[in-house]
């Protein structure tokens, strides 16, 4: 695990969140197959770096295809950036995805690539997903805004815009338990 990893491990546990460090997507999966076993339902905010470790396809041929929806024993999400200090920031567009990560089920797990992690604060957490996450997600969900046409963040005004509720987890929420799965590559946007 290269350094950065384990500072962000150990800062994470410190806010309350378990923690498990893989080196590899393919052992991502595995764990987040081995989690799902004992969920009767699994929910889940889209999610590239969920895709890109092949997590829904292995999900769906065990025939716990993940809903949309947030009242379920497991949600299943990333993360637009993390800071090194163990703050987990997402941004959204209709807040459903974070809505879910907030309340309602019984367990959220998070797959974080290492690309997404920020030595900097809030600010800079931000302003990774306003560069990296959103032109490439509005442009993958054909929306008509500036940065899905320039892949710049426009700060733009547009109905059709994905980033409008920003959650910030300084710490686990109550009555939430909440594994941080963090992999050593480059995963999602």
């Amino acid at each position: 695990m290269n350094g950065i990893l384990e500072k962000t491990a150990e800062a994470l546990r410190r806010r309350g969140f378990d923690v498990v460090c893989c080196a590899t997507g393919a052992e991502a999966r595995k764990r987040v197959l081995k989690v799902a076993e004992t969920a009767d339902t699994i929910g889940c905010g889209g999610s590239m770096t969920l895709k890109e470790i092949g997590a829904m396809e292995a999900l769906a041929q065990t025939g716990k295809a993940p809903q949309r929806r947030s009242d379920v024993d497991l949600f299943l999400l990333s993360a637009n950036a993390l800071t090194a200090d163990g703050r987990i920031v997402n941004i959204d567009g209709n807040g459903n995805r974070v809505a879910a990560s907030v309340g309602g089920p019984k367990k959220v797990m998070y797959v974080i690539g290492r690309n997404k992690i920020v030595e900097g604060g809030i600010d800079d957490a931000i302003a990774r997903i306003k560069r990296c996450a959103c032109p490439p997600n509005c442009r993958r969900l054909g929306k008509q805004t500036p940065c899905a046409l320039t892949g710049r963040c426009a700060d733009c005004d547009s109905p059709d815009r994905i980033c409008k509720v920003t959650v910030v987890f300084d710490r686990r929420p109550t009555g939430i338990a909440a594994e941080v799965v963090l992999v050593d590559e480059d995963l999602g946007f």
